[in-house]
């Protein structure tokens, strides 16, 4: 579960993006982080996952506060995927996905055998095990992401945040990508939170929306959301591309 509570965020000297908001994310659920391009999307994904600091306010992750937990409990309960790409050369994309199990290996990093099938079963879910040997630089984008969505399941937190995941892939790997968030969500119990511009994505596959709509922060069930905006047009600078 992710409680949001009295929370303000800002970029540094300026004025609150998201002032004084609260939610909820229940566990077992997939919810969608909605808004225009420099709503906040993420920089309220950075301060969930405890990376940035907030001006009020807290988050609270399985009832752990994230602005004052120690690194290694946060990375017991929470992983991120951003869009960033790791870039060192002659690291394969087995190696990145191992990274994931970090936090159980202790200080030497030796893979057990429970932590090597953990890394196998990543990559399965991923459909990133074909290309376990190549070096994660050799790979396009969309399959980049994938490994690092794998290094994110390795690390078997109960709470996964991701930062547009779906931006640099074709619609099929679109549709299987948050299917397999559903899946997670729902069979494995997990508390999901991805941002998108995709709005027909986050209403088919998402149970609840959040909306940042700069100072306030909106979260419904997705339909009622999705009546919310029709209701109250509004422009994304992306809206669809399925």
């Amino acid at each position: 579960m992710i409680r949001i509570e009295n929370l303000t965020i800002a970029h540094r000297g300026a004025h609150p993006l998201l002032s004084d908001v609260a939610a909820t994310v229940e566990k077992g659920t997939l919810c969608a982080l909605i808004g225009r391009n420099g709503a906040g999307k993420s920089s309220l994904l950075r301060v969930m996952a405890g990376t940035d600091r907030p001006v009020a306010g807290r988050v609270l992750v399985d009832g752990i506060d994230v602005t004052t937990a120690r690194p290694a409990v946060l990375s017991s309960v929470l992983a991120i995927v951003t869009t960033e790409r790791i870039r060192v050369s002659r690291l394969t994309c087995r190696d990145v996905v191992s990274l994931g199990r970090a936090p159980f290996t202790g200080g030497f990093g030796h893979l057990s055998p429970d932590d090597c099938e953990a890394v196998d079963n990543a990559m399965a879910m991923t459909k990133t095990s074909s290309f376990a040997s190549r070096e994660l630089l050799t790979l396009s984008d969309g399959e980049a992401q994938r490994v690092m969505l794998a290094r994110a399941l390795a690390q078997d937190t109960p709470v996964i945040l991701l930062d547009e995941p779906t931006s640099f892939l074709d619609v099929p790997n679109r549709l299987c990508l948050t299917d397999l968030l559903s899946s997670l969500a729902h069979d494995c119990g997990k508390t999901i939170v991805f941002s998108t511009h995709e709005l027909d994505l986050a209403f088919s596959r998402a149970d609840t929306i959040l909306i940042a709509e700069p100072p306030t922060l909106l979260h419904m069930l997705a339909p009622e959301m999705e009546r919310y905006i029709k209701s109250h047009p509004w422009d994304l600078s992306v809206t669809s591309n399925m």
